[in-house]
């Protein structure tokens, strides 16, 4: 068990572990949550889930509460309890694995009253396991002491969520979306004054009444310094500010400076539950379900009341007492609903109500965590102020079909909670599942958890695989909550199996450390996929995706696939001769920078920090690796396609070993000086010499303007931080690289030895090519003179020969965001602020540059939880062999605003031949005879089969027939078995691969037109 860490001995936020949390959260947010104490009463299934993503997102302490015992219901859904523990207090037997999740959150249990007194005494109460609507004198307790109040509660597959913040609560940012940036080409003089931005951008993406903010404005210099102003859009690249600068100075033109989006603080109202029970406010979440919510909402709180008057909830699937049910519901519905009732709501609600399931608890845990995070930070818009939420669908699409009440009945099993509404039957089904988990980092872990509790895989014939390279960071423990700090540097996937089999023992789980790739197909060959009934992906990246995407497509396996970004999440349910694929469809690539902009015109941060990246790679990694493989390899400089290569890299090697090797840590800082000065400095002279101030274009327009800011060069200062910042990162790196020992800032007087350095003097050389159009896509080459000529000679003659340096090597620095030793993010930090003081760019602190630079995911566990909940809601539709495309749902949730629509899958788009036959990407032409048949009989089972001759075919990449090929060699193919002609083009099959695909061109055996078909499947061997 990991010890808590005292309060005093406390960061005051750890970077590390809440890496990906604070991309979402920021700083500020973060600090505020870590003054929140919060209290969950109810810990089953749903509550842990609540706790779980509570502490794990850094709460300042979790208070527990429960008065119940562990049932063997709860053991579907309750991750921290097991057999041995039924009978005992579920929060004590969840307290210790709980602590151990977070050494920052104390965790401690409440075992007296919840009265008024106590209850003052939290910022965030939250109650997951009572009916809501029995919870309104509580509610008016926390309403009155202006104390954030969550209420939900999980029946089978209905829940419900409630919030209520008080009157006066203060969101600081709504949406969380990082805040617009515009370059400003004109402000008028005005009230109010009418500002024009740079049309790099389709819009400038702002709306009415958001705020702004300017900075770097040249000639209005006075607008520089006001408060956040209100905008009014008035056209895609114009919008008015409500603010007079008739008195201002006129706007300097061309001279740019930026317009910035401001996040203003908003106040929200809610009202207490009381109020809320009678005039609920609801959000819909699927649009084939309009007025679904409020049906949900009568038909809970009519639950509450059956349960006060018959000390018990209805039976599972028995008539009598849905009746009742219903006959209560239409008692007791309030007038602004009663139009709306819907009664088979009630129905599947007094059904399945007794159900404990884990998908549920998954994704309503997620959703009230997240509203704790929200009500604790003041971060994104709360839920106002219900949310209810049905999966009736899960079902099945025949309610003939439901189970029965016979079927539904207790079996004193650890799945008794998730019996009640699907019985035995399906159990028993689930439990023969053969499941493949593809990761096991944070989507992984929880799927892993979800399924463990939902018994898949568990029985006799039934498996769950997982698979995962990487091994466990610091950083993973914010959000994939089986890692404990004593499991980091294992590996992923067999510590995931290794806790989620303590959950429940009879998890029949096989861990791997096998990346899914083309590389790895004899590790996954036919056997393996052939015997799963359906794949999870649980990747963070769209290659691997739409790698395992193609092999479900191939193996007609169903897919679940979901992912997460911050705040937002999704999840796509993939059914085989049912719904498109994964990747029927992609979002567009990321757009890459300009390579003019990044090298000579950048205008943002992010154009300053890649910039620095790629200097940080060029410098301490290409550079290096460039020494050393001239070391160690013969005839490197010969084999470069270029001269100017071979200058350049000449150049750099005769640098690194001749007239700059550094022998002591002195010569590491002359040389980071030196390079401040070619970088901020010689540079900048450079261009400006190029481009002077000023420069008018052949059309007639200023050369600098708009999105080309003109540059200032730097004049070195040893008492400005950031420029001594890059001189102790730059030389500790340079240290690095030949093995020196470096030095921090308080070991070494880098002021005092930067101070006496003699820098050469810098002088611009005309005939210097520069690249200024973003048309051209790379730099353009310097033409070599006969001076260039004369070096290369000279340099080659100078360098040392490798035997001359045998056993002699210099060290590598890969880029590592996540080592606050190694100067890697410091470098970066201070060379990208660096650039940006030379444009004129805001500056962006160690934090927001790391995220960027190191392309950091944003992530935090609640968006997590949520998603895995809603895609293993979708696996009870796969299980039940639901056939409707309606049945199934693609989910997108913005828990920021908060936002969820479901929507049915799109269908995989057709294509026909032969004038009435269809097919999609499913399909395929089977074709298995039993034995590896000739050319011939291939050719013949078309025509005679499918009424289509076959003219041309291949496998992969070689072509094995075509009809206009050497005659000889077709007569002598048509005698010839398949796999042999496949073999003598492209060699030999992998030991077990029994099937090849083949790519046909067909003609209609009619008439001779061509037509469009899928591939064949040739079974080869195997039989």
């Amino acid at each position: 068990m990991v010890d808590e860490v005292a309060a005093d001995q406390q960061p005051e936020v750890d970077e590390k572990l809440y890496s990906r949390q604070l991309y979402v959260l920021g700083i500020d947010a973060m600090k505020r949550m870590q003054q929140s104490n919060v209290l969950i009463c109810g810990l089953g299934g749903l509550g842990v889930e609540v706790a779980k993503n509570v502490i794990l997102t850094g709460v300042k302490s979790v208070t527990l509460h429960d008065t119940k015992n562990i049932t063997l219901e709860d053991l579907s859904a309750q991750f921290y309890a097991s057999e041995k523990d039924v009978g005992l207090n579920r929060a004590e037997v969840s307290l210790s694995q709980l602590k151990e999740l977070n050494p920052y959150v104390p965790v401690k249990i409440h075992q007296g009253e919840l009265n008024e007194e106590f209850i003052t005494q939290f910022s965030v109460v939250v109650f997951t396991d009572s009916h809501i609507p029995q919870l309104s004198e509580l509610s008016d307790v926390c309403h009155k002491h202006n104390i954030k109040f969550i209420a939900s509660e999980s029946r089978g597959l209905m829940g419900s969520i409630f919030c209520d913040f008080g009157t006066d609560f203060t969101v600081y940012d709504n949406d969380g979306e990082n805040p617009v940036s515009n370059i400003v080409t004109d402000i008028t003089n005005g009230n109010p004054a009418t500002v024009t931005v740079y049309d790099d951008k389709p819009s400038h993406q702002l709306y009415d009444d958001d705020y702004v903010q300017f900075e770097g404005i040249e000639g209005m210099t006075e607008i520089n310094n006001t408060e956040p102003v209100k905008v009014q859009v008035s056209g895609k690249h114009t919008f008015k500010i409500h603010l007079d600068t008739t008195k201002f100075s006129e706007y300097k033109s061309g001279s740019g400076g930026y317009v910035r989006q401001v996040k203003v603080p908003t106040k929200h109202s809610y009202q207490p539950l009381k109020d809320q029970l009678v005039n609920p406010t609801c959000i819909d979440f699927d649009y084939a379900k309009l007025g679904r919510p409020q049906s949900i909402h009568v038909a809970m709180i009519a639950l509450s009341e059956f349960e006060k008057r018959n000390q018990h909830l209805p039976k599972p699937y028995n008539k009598a007492d849905a009746e009742r049910l219903l006959e209560i519901a239409k008692e007791i519905v309030p007038e602004a609903l009663k139009t709306s009732l819907d009664e088979n709501v009630v129905k599947m609600l007094s059904y399945t109500c007794r159900g404990n399931l884990n998908p549920m608890a998954a994704f309503l845990g997620g959703i009230v965590a997240q509203e704790v995070q929200k009500a604790c930070s003041g971060k994104f818009t709360p839920l106002n102020q219900y949310l209810h939420f049905d999966s009736l669908e899960s079902l099945g699409e025949d309610e003939s079909k439901y189970p029965t009440e016979e079927d539904c009945q207790f079996t004193s099993t650890r799945y008794d909670g998730q019996i009640v509404v699907f019985g035995k039957q399906f159990q028993e089904k689930l439990s023969n599942v053969k499941e493949f988990i593809v990761g096991a980092g944070a989507l992984g872990c929880e799927y892993l958890k979800n399924y463990a509790m939902m018994g898949v895989g568990c029985g006799n014939n039934g498996k769950m695989f997982v698979t995962d390279m990487d091994s466990i960071e610091v950083s993973n423990l914010n959000r994939q909550f089986l890692f404990r700090r004593k499991h980091v540097g294992s590996q992923k996937s067999t510590t995931a199996a290794e806790v989620v089999k303590g959950m429940n023992p009879a998890f029949n789980i096989v861990a791997l450390q096998d990346k899914v790739a083309p590389e790895t197909e004899q590790t996954f060959d036919d056997e393996f996929w052939e015997q799963l009934t359906g794949v999870t992906n649980a990747l963070d990246n769209v290659q691997a995706r739409l790698y395992v995407d193609s092999r479900c497509v191939y193996y007609s396996k169903p897919l679940i696939e979901s992912g997460t970004l911050g705040a937002k999440g999704n999840t796509q349910i993939v059914v085989p001769k049912l719904t498109e694929s994964y990747g029927s469809t992609r979002d567009p690539p990321e757009k890459e920078i300009p390579i003019c902009t990044l090298k000579n015109f950048p205008n943002a941060i992010e154009h300053t920090i890649q910039w620095a990246r790629d200097s940080f790679e060029g410098l301490f990694n290409k550079v290096p690796n460039e020494v050393n493989t001239y070391l160690s390899k013969t005839d490197y400089l010969k084999e470069l396609d270029s001269e100017n290569s071979r200058k350049m890299i000449l150049e750099n090697i005769f640098e690194s070993l001749v007239s700059n090797k550094p022998i002591t840590f002195e010569n590491c800082v002359e040389w980071a000086r030196i390079k401040f000065e070619q970088l901020f400095n010689n540079n900048i002279q450079q261009l400006l010499y190029n481009f002077p101030i000023g420069m008018i274009t052949s059309s007639g327009t200023e050369f600098w303007g708009g999105a080309k800011r003109p540059p200032t060069p730097l004049t070195f200062d040893p008492k400005d931080q950031a420029h001594l910042d890059f001189v102790i990162a730059a030389s500790n790196l340079r240290a690095f690289m030949y093995g020196l020992k470096g030095f921090t800032k308080e070991e070494y007087d880098f002021a005092s030895v930067v101070s006496k350095i003699v820098v050469p003097e810098f002088s611009p050389k005309s005939g210097v090519k520069i690249q200024s159009d973003e048309k051209e896509n790379k730099e353009p080459e310097q033409e070599l003179t006969e001076s260039d000529e004369q070096e290369i000679k000279v340099l080659t003659s100078k360098i040392p020969k490798p035997s001359e340096l045998a056993g002699f090597r210099l060290n590598v620095s890969d880029f590592e965001k996540d080592d606050d030793s190694n100067y890697h993010i410091d470098f970066i930090t201070a060379t990208s602020n660096l650039r940006a003081r030379n444009y004129k760019i805001p500056e962006a602190d160690r934090h927001k540059t790391k995220g960027i630079a190191g392309k950091i995911i944003p992530a935090m566990v609640t968006t997590t939880a949520l998603v895995t909940g809603l895609a293993c809601l979708e696996f009870y539709k796969l299980m039940q062999g639901a056939e409707k495309i309606a049945t199934y749902k693609n989910g997108f949730v913005n828990i920021a605003l908060p936002f969820m629509t479901l929507s049915e899958p799109a269908e995989p788009p057709k294509q026909t031949y032969l004038g009435d036959k269809t097919w999609t990407l499913w399909d395929r032409f089977e074709v298995d005879e039993g034995r590896d048949i000739t050319l011939k009989e291939l050719m013949d089972i078309f025509k005679e089969r499918h009424k289509l001759e076959i003219t041309m075919m291949s496998a992969g990449k070689s072509l094995i027939y075509s009809f206009f090929g050497n005659k000889k060699s077709n007569e002598e193919k048509m005698k010839t078995p398949i796999s042999k002609i496949i073999e003598n083009t492209s060699g030999p099959f992998l030991p077990k691969e029994k099937y090849v695909n083949l790519e046909v061109c067909v003609q209609d055996l009619d008439n001779g037109d061509d037509q469009e078909v899928p591939y064949i499947r040739y079974k080869f061997r195997g039989f």
